[in-house]
């Protein structure tokens, strides 16, 4: 057997980056028609829709900012499920 080796400094950090740079801000708004919204701390405003709650938009986002953050920090060639080109990097 061998040792593993505990995760990179760099996947570590992009991970505890992202985790830190969406968070939510402020109260919970709540709008006509059944609509809610609160910020994001990275800008975006998080919103419940007709099948998806608040809550469900706020884990995706916050899923979506930490699989961005670890793909671009990630080595080259670690065997990928969602292929990643240059282009869908985050700029």
């Amino acid at each position: 057997m061998s040792e593993h080796a505990p995760v990179s400094a760099a996947m570590h950090r992009a991970k505890a980056d992202a985790r830190a740079s969406h968070v939510t801000v402020g109260l919970v708004r709540h709008l006509a028609g059944d609509r809610e919204e609160i910020d994001c701390s990275c800008g975006m405003t998080l919103t419940n829709g007709p099948q998806w709650s608040l809550d469900e938009h706020i884990r995706l986002h916050r899923a979506e900012a930490r699989y961005l953050a670890l793909s671009q920090v990630a080595p080259a060639g670690m065997p990928r499920l969602i292929p990643v080109g240059p282009g869908r990097l985050p700029r």
